[in-house]
C-alpha cells in the first residue's frame, strides 16, 4: 500500500510515534524517524527494519528550525523526497495556572506546536514541487474543550487544530493533504 513511499514521524522512539512508524513499515513505507535523541529511536529502527524497510535515524530538536531543516535535508538526500509527515512529538506539564511557570508554558507550546509548525514548513516546499504529500498532525479534543491543570497543552493543541486547517487550506491546490487525528 505504501511501498516505495518514504515517511517522516516525530517522536518516533516511544508510544505512540513507535507505533505509527511500526504500521508504517508493515504498509511498505520507508522511514525517518526523528526524536530529540537518537538513542531513543533504537528499538524503532529495529522494529521497522524486522519488516524489511530501510529506517534512518535523526536526532532533531523539533523547536529549532536548523535542526528541523537539517533533518529534512537529510531526508531528501538519504531517500530523493518526503510523501508523509507524522507530526507526533509531544510533551505536557500539567499543573494549575497560577503554578504553571513560563518555562513549562513555552516547552510545551514549543514541542507541540511551534515543532509541527516547523516540520510542515520545511517539508511543503518539497512536497509541492511534486504536486503531492500528506501531513498529518497529532491534536486532542483538549485543544477543543480545555482541562484544568492543561491550559499549555489545551493552547498548544487549539493551535495545531488552527494550524492544521489553514495549512490544508494554502496546500491542498498543491495536492497536499493536511490532516489531524485525536488519539484517545
Amino acid at each position: 500500500m505504501l511501498k516505495g513511499k518514504i515517511a517522516i514521524v516525530t517522536g518516533a522512539g516511544r508510544g505512540i510515534g513507535r507505533a505509527i512508524a511500526e504500521e508504517l513499515a508493515s504498509a511498505g513505507a520507508d522511514l525517518a524517524l526523528c526524536d530529540v535523541k537518537a538513542e531513543w529511536l533504537n528499538e524503532t529502527a529495529e522494529a521497522v527494519r524486522a519488516k524489511g524497510r530501510k529506517a534512518v535515524c535523526i536526532a532533531a530538536d523539533v523547536c529549532k528550525a536548523a535542526e528541523v531543516e537539517a533533518a529534512v535535508d537529510t531526508v531528501i538526500k538519504e531517500f530523493g523526497s518526503v510523501d508523509i509527515l507524522i507530526n507526533n512529538a509531544g510533551i505536557t506539564r500539567d499543573t494549575l495556572l497560577i503554578r504553571m511557570s513560563e518555562e513549562d508554558w513555552d516547552a510545551v507550546i514549543g514541542v507541540n506546536l511551534k515543532g509541527t509548525f516547523l516540520f510542515t514548513k520545511a517539508v511543503a516546499r518539497p512536497m509541492m514541487k511534486k504536486r503531492s504529500g500528506v501531513i498529518v498532525n497529532m491534536a486532542s479534543i483538549i485543544g477543543l474543550i480545555g482541562n484544568a491543570g492543561q491550559c499549555n497543552y489545551a493552547a498548544s493543541k487549539a493551535g495545531v487544530i488552527a494550524l492544521t486547517k489553514s495549512t490544508a487550506k494554502e496546500l491542498a491546490g498543491r495536492g497536499i493533504r493536511v490532516n489531524a487525528v485525536a488519539p484517545g
